[in-house]
This record gives C-alpha cells, structure tokens and sequence, in this order.
C-alpha cells in the first residue's frame, strides 16, 4: 500500500514538472496565457522555462518569414476584361500579443490576410488595364518569323505603370491594414494572370485563325514556287527538244544532202543503168506477188527494161 501510494506520488510530480517547464527554439516566440488572458509579455528567449501547472496554457507563434498563397481570384481589369488573378506574399508576426488577440494563430493569420491581400489586389487590377497588369516595362519586343502577327500588337503596347507599380500599390495599401492585426507583410507578388476560360476560348480561336491565315500563306507560296519551278521545267525540256530537233534536222539534211550527191555521181558515171534501177524500183512499190501488169512496147518502163536487155 505504501509502495503504491509512493509511486503516486512520483507520478504526480512527474505530471507536474512538465507541465511546469517549457522550452522555447530559436524559431519560436511564445505568450502565456492563464484563463485565455495573457499574463506574460512575448518570450523570445530560446531555453527552457517555467510556468504555473495546469493553468497556464503556452502559445507558439513563429518568427520567421511565413509564405502567403492566395487563391485565384476573378477580377475585372479597367478595359472590361475578366482575369484570373493568382498572388503570393511573405509576412510574419510581429506583434505575437496583438496577433494572438486578433486572429488566434496562424491559420486565422492566413484567413485575415485573404481578406486583406485579395481586397486590395481586386481593387488595383480594377484600376488598370489589362496590358498594365501584364507587361512590367516597355521593352521593344524581338518579334520575329512567321508568328509575328499573333497577338504581337496587343502584345507590345505602351504602359505607363507596369505589374510591378501594381504590386506596389497592393503592398503599401495591406501593409498599412494589417499591423492592428500584429503581422507585418513585406511583400506582394501576382504569381499568375490568365483569362477566364470563356475569354480565354475566343483568344484561343483568334490564334487559331491566324495560324490557319499563316499556314495558308505559306501554301500558297509554296504552290507559286512549285508552278515556277514547273514552268521552268517544261521550257527547259521545250528548249532541248527544240535543240535536239534542229540537230536532227541539220544531220538529216547533210545525209540527204550526202545522198543526192552519191546518186548525182551515180547517174553522171552510168545514166542508163540509174533508170534501169529506179524502173524496177518503180514497178516493186507499184506491184506486188497478186498484180498483173499490161503494158506497152512504148511505155518508158518497157524502154528501160528493153534498154537494159540489150546491153
């Protein structure tokens, strides 16, 4: 019995030394509470502590640079056109009272500050132009190849303030709000702009038709190049044919020429026996194995022939 009563007894001071002593990281910033009211300014001291058992309650709050993603947020720009907007920020408690007091803890920390970064965002995307929000100088575009036409017009326009006088505004306008809430925000980026998805369908069938106009262009100027390329196919195989057939004839006419002059000579040397070939010449083209022939004594074939007999 008294052993059981000791070991109680350990037990409870064991319950009570740690609920008795804390410890605090480099990274840590703690507020002690008793009854959900703090009794103790901010501990930022790293090591360990001492607080009342049971009754006091430790709060954690970080010190470091927390990251801030919002959600994207529909939002019209001046010019009437509708955008998704996607921003990011760095903040940090810097007042662990204050934001203990305000918010609670860094999940509530996260919510205040979607009220207050997506508010003032809304508002200065409202202020401007789309081109404003998205170019961030006035850079002369290198724009080059058959794309150039696509959206590089709208594209290059001139700007007066640029994405980064707007991240300003943003910033200084939730910087100035969140303090009383213990956080201090330093900085606010837009981490993606893009159209709405019924924008964004009429865009995508604008680059669409001027890739269809491009593709068509080329075509077209490739289809010119094959009739050229074409044409002067046909008038080189014209202008060798025509070559080929002027040689043809200049040889013909010299074998032609060739040959009358050896029949020339033919007949000078033997003129009787000339009209002796060319009778029988005559007679093959005129007859054949079925055809009779009546001639006369007087037909000059007959006097060729007879001519020839009586050599």
């Amino acid at each position: 019995m008294k052993w059981g009563l000791t070991a109680a007894w350990v037990v409870l001071l064991v319950i009570v030394a740690f609920s008795s002593f804390y410890t605090v990281s480099e990274t840590e910033q703690v507020l002690i509470t008793q009854f959900g009211k703090p009794v103790s300014g901010v501990i930022g001291t790293p090591g360990l502590h001492v607080k009342t058992p049971f009754v006091q309650v430790v709060h954690r709050f970080d010190k470091r640079w927390l990251e801030y993603d919002g959600d994207p947020n529909e939002i019209p720009t001046k010019d009437k056109k509708y955008i998704w907007v996607d921003t990011y920020a760095r903040w940090r408690i810097s007042d662990p009272l204050r934001f203990y007091q305000a918010v609670g803890d860094e999940i509530g920390g996260q919510s205040r500050l979607d009220d207050i970064v997506d508010g003032q965002t809304r508002n200065a995307i409202a202020s401007f132009d789309l081109i404003e929000a998205v170019r961030s100088t006035n850079r002369p575009f290198e724009i080059t190849g058959e794309l150039a036409g696509i959206g590089s017009e709208e594209a290059a326009g001139k700007i007066e303030h640029g994405r980064p006088e707007i991240e300003k505004i943003v910033l200084t306008k939730a910087a100035a709000i969140t303090p009383q809430f213990g956080i201090e925000l330093v900085d606010v980026r837009i981490k993606r702009l893009n159209y709405i998805e019924s924008v964004q369908a009429k865009v995508f069938d604008r680059m669409t038709s001027e890739r269809k106009r491009i593709a068509e262009r080329s075509r077209s100027e490739g289809q010119g190049r094959a009739a050229e390329i074409l044409g002067q196919k046909e008038r080189d195989v014209k202008a060798a044919s025509s070559a080929g057939y002027r040689s043809a004839q200049e040889i013909k006419g010299k074998a032609d020429a060739q040959a009358a002059a050896i029949y020339a000579r033919a007949y000078g040397r033997d003129p009787g026996f000339y009209e002796f070939v060319k009778s029988l010449e005559t007679l093959s083209a005129a007859t054949d194995k079925d055809t009779w022939l009546v001639l006369s004594t007087d037909a000059e074939v007959m006097k060729a022939l007879k001519a020839a007999g009586g050599r």
